[in-house]
């Protein structure tokens, strides 16, 4: 049977007439029935490596992969697949076949540094925020260039300013970048600042009405999803709580009858289990504040809640606010762009420094990220979808090459490496909506593909020890730094 969503298509449809969406959508809707578009491309067969293809199954040595039309024809080993005449060839000899990895939480509406968040750090005076976010709108290039780098060939912004959505069409279309769905503008409990003011990237819930209209304005424009951050200030008596509860389900109810995934960054427990009640499909970070219970545990279970830990954000700022250089940071800096290269390390005025920072003093113990790898550990035993995702684009932590620190910290947290590839390839897909289609070596998938030297199962780390990338069917990276070309 095809496995299209025509109760989601049909939602985007009657939505104010939401061509492009109900375009996106039709799209998808093909490709999990089977019938890929015609894009012209030679075929390419990828073969001789150890594969794994993303669900978890055995390793298979010596495989073969061939792709046709950009989407994967046939999976098996070498000499049990026929390779067409005249196709394109990858030489995976001595290395590991993996699918594309996915991050599910990025922000292409901030640099990695604190020029792109300036309520963490105040820089404006000299990098004036107008300036950057009109350079992050013309320019994603760089950060496109880096998750490819990384072996990153599917992102998921998951809030932001509206011209994200755009991306959507970008990664279509263009080998040169990773594929994107975005959530556009968050929908917040707080009325927080860091807006611009032609175009907002948070929209304060002051009313219900206040939320509905923003989930119908989203759908109408695209959105991929609602994304609700929820912050619950320790100002807020209970009937704030109660208040801003009911806006929180009315949300996820808006995002229901509109066919978008709801999604909530939730890192208090009370208000992850109460996102969950609102129907939230995807939690965006960890339950930092406290151990997860028993309660929340069975909710998440039972309404296939995906969790995504973004454990190495914690370190992020940390490193920041320490001024620690590309070469510094807990993850491999090749794939680090170049502006981001130079920024971190950059001085930052002393009165914008948290104490520990302007004393030039060790920083407190990571609680956040103690809990976040503790919680992790339970969200796992406990049989709840884990995906990875790392927040990228806050100050730390850099777009494309900090997903191998957060896949070694949930290796750390008691994940297997098959597990955490797992949650880096089709759970991935599955949190941004695209696990019909993306995230697997399987038949009938898009043919993003990552050839590493290194075998990750023996150390996750290993991941970083890219080949060759393939998107699409495209060979898109080589590790020499060349782009294109024809594999071998």
């Amino acid at each position: 049977m095809c496995s299209s969503s025509p109760s989601r298509l049909s939602s985007a449809i009657s939505l104010f007439g939401v061509v492009r969406r109900a375009a996106v959508l039709a799209a998808a809707a093909v490709a999990a029935c089977g019938a890929p578009p015609d894009r012209g491309s030679p075929p390419l067969v990828v073969e001789g490596g150890t594969l794994i293809d993303g669900t978890g199954a055995d390793p298979v040595q010596n495989a073969a992969v061939v792709v046709r039309d950009g989407r994967i024809a046939s999976v098996g080993k070498a000499g049990d697949v026929e390779a067409p005449a005249g196709a394109r060839r990858v030489d995976a000899s001595g290395g590991w076949i993996i699918p594309g990895l996915v991050d599910a939480h990025v922000h292409y509406s901030q640099t990695g540094w604190f020029d792109g968040r300036p309520d963490a750090a105040d820089v404006r005076e000299r990098f004036p925020y107008p300036e950057v976010v009109a350079e992050l709108q013309a320019n994603p290039d760089r950060y496109f260039r880096a998750y490819l780098c990384s072996g990153v060939t599917s992102t998921f912004d998951v809030g932001g300013y509206p011209w994200t959505r755009d991306l959507e069409e970008r990664g279509a279309k263009d080998p040169e970048a990773p594929r994107v769905e975005a959530a556009g503008a968050l929908l917040s409990t707080v009325d927080f600042w860091l807006n611009l003011p032609a175009q907002r990237q948070f929209v304060f819930m002051d009313s219900a009405a206040t939320v509905r209209e923003a989930v119908r304005s989203h759908a109408a424009l695209g959105s991929s999803a609602i994304k609700v951050w929820y912050i619950v200030p320790g100002s807020w008596t209970s009937a704030d709580s109660a208040r801003f509860s009911r806006r929180v389900h009315a949300a996820g109810a808006a995002a229901d009858s509109a066919g978008l995934p709801f999604l909530v960054h939730a890192t208090g427990l009370w208000e992850a289990k109460d996102a969950v009640r609102a129907g939230a499909e995807v939690l965006v970070h960890s339950v930092f504040g406290a151990p997860v219970d028993s309660t929340f545990l069975r909710l998440a279970r039972e309404r296939g809640v995906i969790y995504t830990p973004t454990l190495t954000v914690t370190e992020g700022y940390r490193n920041a606010y320490r001024g620690r250089s590309a070469e510094q940071m807990p993850y491999p800096d090749r794939c680090v762009d170049d502006r981001t290269r130079r920024l971190f390390g950059t001085s930052v005025p002393g009165d914008a420094l948290p104490g520990w920072a302007r004393d030039g003093g060790e920083p407190p113990p990571n609680r956040q990220l103690e809990q976040g790898l503790a919680n992790l550990r339970t969200v796992h035993e406990a049989g709840v979808t884990v995906a990875t995702g790392t927040d990228a684009g806050n100050p730390g932590t850099a777009h494309g090459a900090s997903i191998v620190r957060e896949m070694e910290l949930m290796a750390r947290a008691g994940m297997s490496p098959t597990e955490v590839l797992v949650a880096s390839t089709g759970n991935g897909a599955r949190a941004m909506g695209r696990g019909g289609d993306l995230g697997t070596i399987q038949p009938g998938r898009e043919a993003d593909l990552v050839v590493l030297s290194e075998n990750p199962l023996e150390d996750i780390r290993h991941v970083d020890s890219v080949r060759t990338v393939v998107k699409g069917g495209e060979v898109v990276y080589r590790h020499d730094g060349a782009s294109g070309g024809d594999g071998g």
